[in-house]
């Protein structure tokens, strides 16, 4: 089980890792496209930030719903 929770836990860090990098990557290649403004009002840095918050907690709580751990038998391990 505890190999399976490191798993998941590394394809989601990954998963992250890629996220976050695109933003490094937008911002020290093209820095003026960070000017944009997708949405009115508000530049790409922002929404991309936002992006990367909500992004962390939605993989917290999948990593969460996945790796909950088993309930315990109802017969304690014992032989019957």
């Amino acid at each position: 089980m505890q190999s399976r929770n490191s798993r998941i836990g590394l394809i989601l860090f990954f998963c992250y890792l890629l996220l976050y990098s695109g933003f490094v990557f937008i911002n020290a290649l093209s820095p003026d496209s960070m000017d944009m403004q997708p949405i009115e009002g508000i530049n790409l840095a922002i929404v991309y930030g936002f992006v990367l918050i909500v992004g962390a907690f939605a993989m917290a709580l999948l990593y969460g719903l996945l790796c909950k751990n088993e309930a315990p038998s109802d017969n304690d391990g014992e032989a019957k």
